[in-house]
């Protein structure tokens, strides 16, 4: 054993330990690259994109190169809104740590130079504390002088980590001018109202960027020559239909109806060209500065504040007013038309043959009707006695409209609102609701017509301005729908056009043989002494139209809508205008009605805007303006001024015993009213002094101008003409009463016939 023992030679304990120790590194080794090439598969292959945003965003420095939104312009290329060149202010946490640049100077100046646009000192110490930023917004969209300020203070301290860059900033030149139909941009220059919205799209462009190399702290790197420019594509730019002078005529009577009649929810107005749909103007008021979209107009906020609301309840309130104030109720809100509607119930019932000029209806204040408990009453409940069917529309009676709502039938009547696009939206390119009507089944039930007759006189359902304007325009074109439409064509950057709207003809309703007859009859009921619209009337022009003047739909019964829809010239219609006042205050004194309230409005829009559309006046025979131009007579003498006034209608008054004429009152070349009393001075000085101008407002015209003329002043006219009578009133005069002008001035009257014995009151 021992022998056996000694022969043996012991193997070595470190070539043992050697080779596990090899095997266990192979197997290490080879466990280490599975996963090291899991790692490099993961960082290579599955995070690839992640880690190589990251590396470029250390490589790399991004700038925005803003495009230029697109011009808005009004019909004949007056700029409506525009973007121009701002700049925008922000600071960078990591370039100030880095270059040890003193954080509290910057914050106290920055917040004194914009404390304007609501830069505060602790607001931007705020913004360094979060230190791994480079990029910290102090101000946006800021003018070129306060940028100028931060420039000189960032030039005077060499300072980095205070950047000023371009921006663009949207303007509009002329503040509130349809206002909700241009609607407006956000900070980001992206469209949230109006035409800016729906067309933002074309409009905003596609900005572009500048990319450059940078060093591993963030600064760009000199010498690697690496840039890439991506161009921007300028937005592109709309032309309106909305001409800015028919605008500007339509904002101004319809805020003077405000203020006139005392109306309490505003007011809503449409031009339309009613050939071709386009639309001319568009309002909705009280309206809003475009440039300060995000506060209240002054109505508004005056009656938030009656409400008392703090904190959350009062920012609720005020969100939910502005956007109130935004929208376009023209085309958005539904309202019930009242005796407007009788056009369409007119223009259907001629078409279908079932009545003629020559039909007589009677009317004794009111009207049975199968389905109802009472009677259906004429808004007159004494009633229009016997009358043609001009002298129907004339005095807007009720009853004869819901016999010839019964003439025409159910059947019928549904075909006709169908046809006049009164069921669907227009289509116009605008945000616009839909109308609210009884269904087919309801009218034809045949032991219950009582819908069918509130219907014929505008009355249980609810449609939309643009809706009803834009059938009343298929009356009065030859008897085609047209599709409403704003923007006429869209312009690229260069000015090519990229798109032109031509006008659609939607159908054709009526013949026009019917569409030439019922603007006959509706000249007539503007035209007629007994007519509800001769409010309306424009000396020297055929206006035709309709009032309209009804409760207003669940609200208490002293809440109207009162309105008047007219076009002109009659004969040959070019300008539809259809104007309604929403809630006129029982408090005015003023009677409330269409008639007197509304009719003026329209009347006075089309005396300025069809002379600027070039319509020409042509008085018929035995008509006249009641304005007529003084000529200057200095210098002539005495007995021939005299005589040249006498022939123009003018009384003469002579002060002074010379020969020759030296001064008159009032100066040549001023329009006064007919039968007015010129001063001629015959050597003796004429009189500087001033007068105080009497408050005329509610007298009849023959006493306001004998009251003005005691004053030494003159008076000329707009609205009615003032031959009729003595229910002509003065509504409105253009110098407030108790200024102090010069004597002779010419004080100028709007004249509305208060005939309460033919204005409709509701239907």
């Amino acid at each position: 054993m021992a022998a056996f023992m000694a022969s043996e030679k012991p193997q070595k304990p470190g070539r043992a330990i050697f080779s596990r120790t090899l095997i266990l590194l192979i197997v290490c080794g080879i466990l280490a690259f599975i996963v090291l090439i899991g790692r490099l598969y993961k960082v290579m292959i599955i995070d690839h994109d992640k880690y190589e945003s990251q590396a470029v965003e250390q490589q790399v420095r991004e700038t925005t190169v803003n495009a230029s939104r697109g011009t808005i312009y009004d019909a004949n290329m007056k700029i409506l809104a525009q973007s121009a060149t701002v700049e925008t202010v922000y600071i960078s946490p990591v370039e100030m740590l880095k270059y040890k640049e003193d954080a509290s100077l910057i914050a106290s100046r920055l917040s004194e130079i914009l404390s304007e646009q609501g830069v505060t000192y602790d607001g931007v110490m705020k913004k360094w504390s979060d230190t791994g930023s480079w990029y910290k917004t102090v101000a946006v969209k800021i003018e070129q002088e306060l940028a100028d300020k931060v420039r000189e203070f960032k030039n005077q301290y060499d300072l980095k980590s205070v950047h000023i860059v371009e921006d663009t900033k949207r303007y509009y030149p002329y503040g509130s001018l349809a206002a909700q139909v241009i609607g407006f941009v956000g900070t980001d220059n992206y469209g949230l109202e109006g035409l800016e919205a729906i067309y933002n799209k074309y409009l905003q462009g596609q900005n572009g960027r500048i990319v450059r190399a940078t060093t591993s702290e963030g600064t760009d790197m000199l010498f690697t020559g690496y840039e890439n420019y991506y161009d921007a594509r300028d937005g592109s730019s709309l032309v309106l239909t909305i001409d800015s002078t028919v605008q500007y005529y339509l904002e101004k009577y319809l805020a003077q109806a405000i203020e006139d009649n005392e109306i309490v929810n505003g007011a809503m107005g449409i031009a339309m060209n009613v050939k071709t749909g386009a639309i001319l103007g568009m309002c909705t008021l009280p309206d809003y500065d475009l440039n300060s979209y995000g506060k209240l107009n002054d109505s508004a906020l005056a009656k938030l504040s009656e409400l008392g609301l703090t904190g959350e309840e009062y920012d609720k309130a005020y969100a939910e007013a502005l956007r109130e104030q935004w929208r376009s109720r023209a085309t958005m809100d539904t309202y019930e038309p009242g005796s407007t509607f009788k056009i369409i119930t007119l223009a259907s019932a001629l078409e279908e043959g079932v009545v003629s000029e020559n039909d007589t209806f009677y009317c004794g204040g009111s009207i049975e009707v199968p389905g109802r408990d009472n009677p259906l009453h004429c808004w007159k409940r004494t009633g229009h006695g016997t009358q043609t069917l001009a002298q129907a529309a004339q005095h807007s009676c009720n009853v004869a409209f819901v016999n010839i709502g019964m003439r025409l039938g159910a059947s019928r009547f549904y075909d006709y609102i169908q046809a006049f696009g009164l069921f669907d939206k227009t289509g116009i390119d605008i945000g616009e609701g839909n109308s609210i009507w009884w269904s087919r089944d309801v009218f034809e039930e045949k032991d219950n017509l009582s819908q069918l007759a509130s219907a014929s006189f505008g009355q249980t359902f609810n449609i939309t301005p643009i809706q009803l304007i834009t059938a009343v325009s298929a009356v009065a074109n030859g008897g085609y729908l047209m599709k409403p439409y704003i923007v006429a064509r869209v312009l690229d950057a260069e000015g090519n056009v990229v798109d032109n709207v031509e006008p659609t003809t939607v159908r054709q309703v009526i013949s026009e043989e019917t569409s030439r007859r019922v603007c006959a009859i509706l000249e007539s009921v503007v035209g007629s002494k007994e007519g509800t619209g001769k409010n309306a009337y424009v000396s020297g022009y055929r206006v035709a139209g309709k009032t309209g003047t009804s409760e207003k739909v669940g609200q208490a019964s002293d809440e109207y809508m009162v309105s008047f829809i007219g076009f002109a010239p009659a004969d040959d219609p070019q300008i539809a205008v259809l104007v309604i006042l929403d809630s006129p205050s029982k408090d005015s004194g003023i009677y409330i009605s269409g008639g007197v309230m509304a009719a003026p409005v329209v009347g006075s829009i089309f005396s300025d805007v069809l002379p600027y559309l070039g319509v020409k006046r042509l008085y018929a025979e035995a008509e006249t303006d009641n304005n007529v131009a003084v000529p200057s007579v200095k210098g002539m003498g005495v007995a021939e001024a005299s005589e040249k006034l006498g022939s123009l209608g003018f009384n003469v008054k002579t002060v002074g015993s010379g020969d020759t004429v030296t001064d008159q009152t009032p100066t040549g070349n001023v329009r006064l009213a007919a039968g007015s009393t010129v001063i001629l001075y015959a050597g003796a000085e004429k009189p500087s002094d001033t007068v105080a101008v009497p408050d005329v407002v509610g007298k009849t015209y023959k006493a306001a101008r004998a009251y003005l003329e005691l004053n030494n002043l003159y008076a000329s006219t707009t609205g009615v003409h003032p031959s009729n009578a003595d229910t002509v009133v003065v509504q409105r005069q253009s110098v407030e009463a108790g200024m102090e002008v010069a004597r002779g001035t010419v004080i100028e009257v709007s004249l509305v016939d208060n005939d309460k014995t033919i204005m409709e009151t509701t239907g």
